[in-house]
């Protein structure tokens, strides 16, 4: 018997899920008291609940989904658009203790205690909640409902004649696609033609779903909301632990069954092209080129301290030493999971490749393919739990942010009970925001790229004002603008304009390349007669359609007539269109250049613009620059009094640790690292080399 194309073990697993988080949420919030038990957990959570809030807010379904999309569609170099995280993880050892000494709420609040500027927090609250909330939130709506979409499709007989229409479609765009290695008729590339610009569009379909998106996205938020405003950050805490242990089992799950319907590891390497299984992908093959990667990981090593919940996080701990072996376990178990998923794409391009119009659909296809009923309510909840895990703690993150430096410095004096009541209303506000943003989105890489340079807006001035006196008010103010300026409200405006989209100069594409490369035969080339068995040599000649240099797509407006004027379609990189000013010709460059040049600028701009403008400023007060960085030089203490007491004697005593710092001179606030600095800091990097490892052994092994 099934439901909405679900077996009814399935719906009834994932009842008794929601059923179980909801009663969680109810109970915490009835032993919840005052403001900084609902956002800050009464700053008491030790070791256990810090690794799985961690590894629950850092741990989403839409990475795996991202993840396993992107390998599908690049080989397993496509992985690095989650998993370049694997080298901040070092660095989380220093942000985390910051974040920690500095006894705050939010980052709203350290642009107000850095800078004494309720300006910039309230800036930061308004941006954050503007954009990160929604955009974030809207992520893992999106992979919740398209891997509820992909788990349930329509019967062809169910279908409606446009429906079907579109299948037929795609699937002669299949084997047209197919045939273009072996050369097509004049009739047959005109024909290519028209159902690709009709695929860039959207326009395909590769099956229909029985699921209606939108009240999918209202249910889950409903879920969400209802056991996070009931029970706040401890509620989030406390749910991440039991969805810790679905998030393991959901990203274990379709590998064995996967690998066991391929033939193993041998049947893996068969089936899918060898130029698949190169860590950083091909230059002239892939969006991942290394110094692609590299330069994403610039852009996200600035963003990181951005994050909305880093601050509520790390400040929920007991101590800085809690808070950083939190983070770290987290963030670890989380890296290990990234090579299942990443396993789990090459197994997608072994069973499915070419036969989906959505590589986003690619979880919730395999799923239903390779699962059985009960097993498939079983993944369904673990994907609902993963983004459930960073939904709640955001959504309460995001309450706390509006609460302080919005809320309340324009209604002062009111009880915490209101302000409660108020902060949940926020929930509410956020959860709807994300409802829209995954209603009108794309697709997930689309999401991912724009959210890894977001967060640098605000980052480059946490980072720098940690460590820099010289750092100033309106320095930031200026750079936060002109940032702004170009990495979203740009973008985002040249997207929806017709007369930006369609201007002549923006619409320049590079040229098509033919790439020529020697790889072992696969199943597929043994099938079509290229070669005589798998594993032996076979020269393929590739032709690398143009990509577009500042719009990420460029269609014909009408894909039905070859003459018919083009247009940009999804982000305009405004990064590129200040480089083409200074006479850089960006047509002669491949794709990973393109989107290389973009990240770097994205990582390093704030920072330039940062130090020139504030060389140019009036420095910030003496007195109150002191007592900030007491704050920070000043480690967290066993107890609330003895804590209180050690920061009061440090800003009483704001000369105190001159002979612990490393650089000479007033303006440099960068303490020598202690003997746990050292270990924690270099023994990360260690794990990041047994990770690396573990992934060459996963691609080597036959």
């Amino acid at each position: 018997m099934h439901l909405w194309g679900l077996h009814v073990v399935d719906v009834a697993i994932i009842a008794a899920y929601l059923a179980a988080v909801l009663w969680i949420g109810r109970k915490v919030g009835a032993s919840s008291e005052g403001m900084d038990d609902f956002f800050l957990a009464g700053r008491t959570l030790g070791r256990v609940y810090q690794f799985f809030l961690n590894f629950g807010c850092s741990t989403n379904a839409d990475q795996a989904v991202a993840v396993s999309r992107e390998v599908y569609r690049q080989g397993v170099g496509g992985m690095w658009i989650q998993s370049l995280v694997l080298f901040l993880t070092p660095f989380y050892w220093f942000s985390t203790m910051l974040f920690r000494r500095v006894r705050l709420t939010t980052i709203g609040d350290y642009y107000e205690e850095r800078f004494g500027s309720p300006f910039l927090a309230a800036a930061y609250a308004v941006f954050t909640l503007a954009i990160s909330a929604f955009i974030g939130g809207g992520i893992g709506m999106l992979v919740a409902g398209k891997t509820m979409v992909a788990m349930t499709p329509k019967a062809v007989a169910e279908c409606t004649a446009a429906e079907r229409a579109s299948v037929a479609e795609f699937q002669e765009f299949r084997e047209l696609e197919a045939a273009r290695a072996g050369g097509l008729t004049p009739d047959q590339h005109a024909r290519w033609e028209v159902l690709r610009q009709k695929h860039q569009r959207g326009e395909l379909r590769s099956f229909v779903s029985h699921v209606n998106q939108t009240w999918f996205f209202l249910i889950y938020a409903v879920v969400v909301g209802a056991y996070t405003m009931m029970g706040g950050f401890r509620a989030a805490a406390i749910t991440d632990g039991i969805q810790g242990v679905l998030i393991v089992v959901f990203s274990v799950m379709l590998v064995p069954v996967g690998l066991a319907r391929l033939g193993g590891f041998a049947g893996l390497h068969a089936a899918v092209p060898a130029h698949m299984f190169q860590l950083f992908g091909s230059a002239s093959l892939s969006d991942y080129a290394w110094y692609t990667v590299l330069a994403m990981v610039l852009a996200n090593l600035v963003s990181i301290v951005a994050v909305v919940s880093g601050m509520q996080t790390a400040g929920s701990a007991r101590n800085e030493f809690t808070a950083r072996v939190g983070m770290i376990g987290g963030m670890f178990a989380k890296r290990v999971l990234m090579l299942f998923w990443a396993l789990a794409g090459l197994i997608a391009i072994g069973l499915y490749a070419g036969r989906l119009h959505d590589p986003d659909l690619i979880w919730g296809v395999m799923t239903r393919d390779l699962l059985w009923p009960g097993a498939i309510g079983l993944m369904l909840i673990g994907v609902l739990a993963a983004n459930m895990s960073t939904l709640d703690a955001s959504a309460v993150s995001h309450a706390a942010l509006f609460i302080r430096n919005l809320y309340r410095p324009i209604v002062p004096g009111r009880s915490d009970r209101h302000y409660l009541v108020v902060g949940r209303a926020v929930i509410a506000v956020t959860l709807a925001g994300a409802i829209l943003v995954a209603m009108t989105a794309e697709n997930l890489l689309g999401l991912f790229q724009y959210i890894i340079s977001i967060p640098a807006i605000f980052g480059a001035s946490i980072w720098l004002g940690f460590v820099w006196r010289r750092l100033t008010k309106w320095a930031v103010i200026l750079q936060v603008a002109l940032c702004i300026l170009l990495y979203a409200a740009i973008p985002t405006a040249f997207e929806r304009i017709d007369a930006a989209r369609r201007y002549g100069p923006w619409l320049v594409e590079t040229a098509p390349r033919t790439v020529v490369s020697t790889s072992p035969a696969t199943n597929e080339d043994v099938a079509s007669g290229r070669a005589a068995r798998p594993g032996e040599p076979v020269t393929r000649t590739r032709t690398m359609p143009p990509v577009g240099v500042f719009f990420e797509k460029v269609v014909r407006q009408d894909p039905e007539d070859p003459r018919s004027p083009k247009e940009g379609l999804g982000r305009f990189h405004a990064e590129l269109w200040v480089m083409s000013w200074f006479g850089v010709d960006l047509k002669t460059w491949s794709k990973p250049q393109l989107v290389a040049a973009r990240f770097y600028f994205d990582a390093l701009f704030p920072f330039l613009a940062l130090v020139l403008l504030s060389l140019v400023t009036r420095p910030e007060p003496s007195d109150a620059l002191d007592r900030f960085f007491a704050r920070i030089h000043t480690p967290v203490q066993p107890t609330p009094e003895a804590d209180a007491a050690a920061v009061a004697d440090a800003c009483a005593n704001p000369r105190k640790y001159d002979g612990d710092k490393w650089f000479g001179g007033r303006n440099w606030e960068i303490l020598r690292p202690a003997r746990s600095d050292y270990l924690g800091f270099f023994g990360t990097w260690v794990l990041v080399g047994l990770i690396i490892l573990l992934l060459w052994a996963m691609v080597t092994i036959r």
